[in-house]
């Protein structure tokens, strides 16, 4: 299926088709994206990999970072595509060993994330991965995060963008490529 997906607009519905809105989840008054409808049929799942993946083939990514959690799921399969590691970036508290951290706003309330110290090597080209980009405040804690280890930021790519947040606008600095906007 992700052969016949040609068109950007084709990615768009599939994905759409696969997003359920959850509403005041986790909070009254937020409408929580849930993915797993599209993550449980191979062939959208496959889609959005390769969507990525084939947005950055030939970018020289050597490492690619996901964002806990739902960064995990579609990062660590875009890095095997693009035959780069994978790095988790994690809520605090949740990695063994040294690492660096970086704080951010939610929409919803604050929150810190961390990545191990030694986890990018200095030089290193990175992909950044997540789910959706909402605010922006994650993204640009593992942009600060990737920077303050050494690395450098090849771009940003969501599977979905929600628009009307604006979070693009804290991310002028970093190339951020969406599959679908909402």
């Amino acid at each position: 299926m992700a052969e016949q997906l040609t068109r950007r607009d084709d990615l768009s519905d599939l994905i759409a088709a696969g997003i359920r809105d959850v509403p005041d989840f986790p909070k009254p008054g937020i409408t929580f994206k849930d993915i797993t409808p599209l993550l449980a049929t191979p062939a959208s799942l496959r889609a959005v990999v390769t969507a990525v993946a084939d947005r950055y083939a030939g970018a020289g990514v050597d490492t690619v970072v996901g964002l806990e959690a739902r960064g995990f799921i579609l990062g660590a399969p875009v890095a095997l595509e693009l035959d780069a590691g994978f790095v988790p970036i994690r809520k605090a508290g949740k990695l063994p060993s040294r690492t660096l951290r970086e704080s951010y706003d939610l929409e919803y309330g604050t929150a810190t994330v961390e990545m191990h110290a030694d986890a990018i090597t200095p030089g290193s080209r990175v992909l950044i991965v997540d789910d959706v980009l909402a605010t922006g405040g994650t993204s640009r804690a593992a942009v600060e995060l990737v920077r303050k280890a050494g690395g450098t930021v090849v771009g940003l790519s969501v599977l979905m963008e929600l628009a009307s947040l604006q979070g693009r606008d804290q991310l002028s600095d970093v190339n951020v490529h969406a599959l679908t906007v909402v």
